[in-house]
């Protein structure tokens, strides 16, 4: 594959007429431009308009927010293996290694802004992390209106769950096709078609996440009044966890990295509907504010409070909605289910 790939930009060269060790700097012939851009290197000369964005991402900066993230990871792996919240664990983790590799891809761009893989390794990866850590989020607040009382829930806390991680995952799809559109195109016109279908992905993740706050405020809201009321009813099993300061800390760490979440992904849109030549897109200062910083403080809240330290053995209980808990002997144990539920069932950690 290599010497094919050799073979065909050789050819593309010769078409041209192109030395790639003496190429024409002084071209404005766009097509030119594109077929140079392969051979060059900064120590070439190649002008920075060349390059799809107008400056070359910061080294020291971008690779602080890359440790830094990789530190977090390793405190997602942490919590997520000791305490068992695969799920947790599976997408927060990604979101978390797509953020990695998305900061490596700049340090690339930085070595060689005009080479269009480095330009997608962090173009891609930083686009679609948010996703994956919003999945983490939608999870949680699932099992926070179980603890609460899930009668101050117009959802059932599973369905809350499930529609939220449903409309992360049609956002995720978007973005990554529109990610592979751009990758592949050979033209403005197909890149711009992939930008545009992340910058739908990337709207649909906003409207998603405005719907929730709506969903959580309600709720918050109906709790409230329940308690001021003096009508709330408390999970007998959720009794401990709900009257811990580590579990109110938690819900605010969750809506503050929700929050974030949400300013980065306005911030996205706005860049990418600009198109790759608009200034928001190349204004490195406002990136680096709006978007390593953002996702690194939510991912910080979503680890130092992480869920596994939260709720610990009721995890997996608190995800199926589950309100009491009755053992049956010292080896094993079931739920029961009040509120007219008679089904017992074990359960495992998932």
């Amino acid at each position: 594959m290599d010497a094919l790939a050799a073979l065909v930009v050789r050819a593309a060269a010769d078409e041209f007429n192109i030395d790639p060790n003496n190429l024409n700097l002084t071209t404005t012939d766009p097509a030119l431009i594109k077929e140079q851009r392969k051979y060059c290197t900064i120590d070439k000369g190649c002008p920075l308009e060349w390059a799809t964005m107008q400056y070359r991402p910061n080294i020291i900066g971008n690779g602080v927010y890359g440790i830094v993230l990789a530190v977090l990871l390793v405190g997602q792996l942490w919590f997520g293996i000791r305490k068992k919240t695969w799920t947790y664990m599976g997408a927060v983790g990604s979101g978390c290694l797509l953020e990695i590799v998305g900061y490596v891809g700049r340090i690339m761009q930085n070595r060689n802004p005009f080479l269009m893989r480095n330009f997608l390794m962090n173009l891609i990866p930083l686009t679609l992390a948010p996703a994956l850590l919003t999945a983490g989020i939608y999870l949680c607040l699932g099992r926070v209106i179980t603890v609460v009382g899930a009668e101050n829930s117009r959802l059932k806390p599973k369905l809350v769950s499930i529609i939220f991680v449903s409309c992360d995952l049609v956002s995720l799809v978007l973005q990554a096709i529109g990610g592979a559109l751009a990758s592949i195109a050979d033209d403005k016109a197909g890149s711009d078609r992939g930008v545009m279908i992340m910058i739908i992905g990337l709207i649909s993740q906003v409207i998603s996440m405005i719907l929730f706050f709506g969903i959580w405020g309600d709720f918050a809201l109906r709790a409230r009044k329940a308690k001021v009321a003096g009508r709330r009813c408390t999970p007998p099993l959720y009794e401990q966890l709900r009257a811990s300061k580590l579990f109110h800390w938690f819900q605010i760490s969750l809506f503050l990295a929700t929050v974030l979440i949400f300013i980065r992904c306005a911030y996205r849109v706005a860049e990418l509907w600009g198109g790759f030549d608009s200034h928001l897109a190349n204004d490195e200062l406002t990136f680096m504010i709006f978007e390593g910083p953002m996702i690194i403080s939510a991912v910080a809240f979503m680890t130092v409070f992480h869920p596994g330290r939260v709720f610990d053995d009721l995890w997996v209980p608190a995800g199926k909605g589950v309100r009491s808990m009755k053992h049956l002997d010292d080896s094993s144990s079931s739920i029961g289910l009040t509120e007219g539920w008679q089904d017992n069932t074990a359960y495992q950690r998932v």
